[in-house]
């Protein structure tokens, strides 16, 4: 069978090519112009946005440090520096199995597996730090091996920066305080102020003392590093840089001199000494012991040393200056005297005769002298000189506790003095209201008498003794005591500003004399409960002893402090100023559980830090007159 030829139609076969020519070109021309009005939106519309977001990616802003600023006693001595370190710095993103990187690094450099759990914590706490510090302070053989090896390590770094150290350890721990890592508490903290970006690349805050009171003063402001980086996220160079700008130099009023003396005459005691001036309220020297190194907690303390400090019986993080609160027994005598003239009970020449004891009438109880025999005919100014208790027995039965509580608050007692460390408590000035509130029990006529020596009830920390101290020196001048003498700031030094509370005015005025006279003659007088230990004295001292009760004797108990355990020993304490008749110096000394009263124990000490002040202070006016005399 023969098949049909077909003959191909030319005409239809152009034509469907050119519609098909014409729908390929209208694609390609549709494409090109959503090219173009895609290319428009990119580098015309958007070229601002799409610019700013190239350059975060190209550009990346490092936070810079801050220097913190020094802190110097009143002679420039340094206390509290900055000392350059090599840190071993991890950047956990950059890192593919971290476990595995840290283990290698652990047999590199030999460090135990508390540094690792250390890390963790702090890659868990402190997550707005791209770089989390491994090893905080590398010695020279780690950092030699680190160097050779750093290559196989990529998002391990070596960083070198500056740390804070205290060169004289735990003699000024209580003062000057530490700085420590900044913990998730911290930051929330930053975080509510507004401050959280200025520490952006800062890894320590103060945590006590001065270097927290002043913070703000000495951390600075962050500054800004601009620099391009690779597609890997290296630097390759840098683009600007905005310096950060450090924190101000701090003066302290501490003369570490007379701090190194109170540090040396406590010894191994529990207790402390201050040393206030009596004319500004600065701060010349405060020791409390025990005490410890600050520079544990700037790299983060280990939990064993931690533990040591807080379960120690000898409480070395108490701050004995301004959170120890103890009874000021015999101390706050002369303030009570003063209300008896100034209330009119008694009068400078009111007498009442002391056999060694008193009696409430209708109470079946003896409350003895410490004088057994007794001291005779009795006035104000003899009862503190001698330190009678018999006389204060029956002066506080006649004021009532609310009178004595009432003017003893104008003494600062019950309350913060404001010296400028957060570290302090108010104590306790108790009232009949006071213990009904706090027990819902009535006030007993016998407490009153124990509140008349300073017992029951009544504490006091010794600044607040030597704010109170310092009033009666001064006439009713109150003072707030200060650590801080002056800052630096752009070279200036701007000293800081003398702050009084409201001055305490007598009607009597003459009866500030009466009372510092018997305060004179407890050091002065041969039958003054100082007058061994300040015998002979270059200067002329006004002070008071004071010897508190841990706990309460028996009716016919007696006291021998070398047949009773330790911590129910009496606390010695002595309280002064000098010279009396134009106070500079205020002095408190407290010991803790001593083995003997406040004339034996604690008058001594506060003699030879009087004569330690006395030699530096009226040698450098004797040495600074010479100098002005030869100009």
């Amino acid at each position: 069978m023969r098949h049909r030829t077909h003959i191909r139609d030319h005409d239809s076969e152009a034509a469907v090519f050119g519609r098909r020519v014409l729908v390929a070109m209208v694609i390609v021309v549709a494409a090109f112009i959503a090219l173009a009005s895609n290319m428009y939106h990119l580098q015309v519309s958007e070229h601002n946005e799409l610019q700013t977001r190239s350059n975060d990616n190209r550009i990346k802003l490092l936070p810079l440090a801050p220097n913190r600023g020094l802190i110097y006693d009143r002679n420039g001595v340094l206390l509290a520096e900055n000392t350059p370190i090599y840190s071993l710095d991890v950047t956990p993103e950059e890192i593919d199995n971290l476990e595995q990187t840290l283990s290698q690094l652990q047999q590199l450099l030999n460090f135990p597996d508390s540094t690792i759990e250390r890390f963790y914590r702090n890659l868990k706490n402190q997550r707005r730090f791209n770089n989390v510090p491994l090893l905080d302070e590398l010695n020279e053989k780690q950092l030699a091996v680190f160097a050779a090896h750093q290559h196989k390590y990529p998002g391990i770094s070596i960083e070198a920066r500056l740390i804070r150290n205290y060169p004289h350890k735990e003699l000024l721990t209580h003062a000057v305080g530490y700085v420590a890592k900044i913990n998730r508490r911290d930051v929330e903290k930053l975080r509510e102020s507004g401050e959280l970006p200025n520490y952006a690349a800062s890894r320590t805050i103060g945590k006590l003392g001065i270097e927290r009171y002043y913070e703000k003063d000495l951390h600075g402001e962050v500054g800004y590093q601009s620099v391009e980086v690779n597609n890997g996220g290296r630097a390759v160079r840098t683009l600007s840089i905005e310096a950060p700008k450090p924190g101000h130099d701090i003066v302290l009023e501490l003369d570490l001199e007379l701090q190194r003396k109170a540090a040396e005459l406590l010894g191994e005691q529990r207790g402390s000494i201050i040393l206030m001036d009596a004319t500004t309220g600065g701060i010349l020297a405060m020791v409390s012991t025990p005490s410890y190194d600050p520079n544990w907690f700037v790299n983060g303390i280990s939990t064993k040393q931690y533990q040591s400090l807080l379960n120690s019986t000898q409480s070395p993080l108490l701050n004995r200056i301004t959170q120890g609160a103890y009874p000021p027994a015999s101390t706050i005598k002369p303030q009570i005297g003063l209300l008896g003239l100034e209330d009119g009970t008694i009068e400078e020449d009111t007498r009442i005769w002391d056999p060694g004891w008193f009696e409430i009438k209708g109470v079946d109880r003896r409350y003895r002298d410490w004088l057994a025999w007794g001291h005779g005919w009795v006035d104000v100014e003899k009862a503190i000189t001698e330190s009678c208790d018999t006389f204060y027995y029956d002066l506080a039965l006649k004021l009532g506790v609310d009178k004595i509580s009432g003017f003893m608050t104008q003494f600062g007692f019950g309350e913060k003095t404001g010296i400028d460390i957060h570290e302090e408590v108010p104590a306790l000035m108790p009232s009949r209201g006071w213990k009904r509130a706090r027990f819902g029990q009535p006030w007993y006529a016998g407490e009153t008498l124990s509140v008349g020596i300073g017992q029951s009830y009544w504490t006091a920390t010794p600044m607040q003794l030597a704010v109170a101290t310092a009033m009666v020196a001064n006439k009713g001048e109150h003072l707030i005591p200060r650590l801080l003498r002056g800052k630096v700031q752009d070279g200036v030094f701007e000293e800081a500003l003398i702050a009084h509370r409201e001055k305490l005015t007598l009607s009597d005025s003459s009866n500030w004399e009466v009372i510092t006279k018997g305060m004179r003659n407890v050091n002065m007088s041969p039958k003054g409960t100082a007058h061994r230990a300040f015998k002979d004295a270059p200067y002329s001292p006004a002070g008071k002893t004071g010897t508190a009760q841990v706990r309460s004797l028996g009716q016919e108990e007696e006291y021998n402090a070398e047949d009773i355990a330790e911590r129910y020993r009496d606390n010695a304490m002595y309280v002064g100023y000098a010279p009396a008749d134009d106070p500079k110096v205020v002095v408190v000394v407290a010991i803790e559980n001593s083995l003997g009263g406040g004339g034996s124990i604690a008058a001594p000490v506060a003699r030879k830090i009087l004569d330690a002040w006395h030699t530096r202070f009226n040698n450098g006016k004797k040495q600074q007159e010479e100098t002005n005399a030869d100009d």
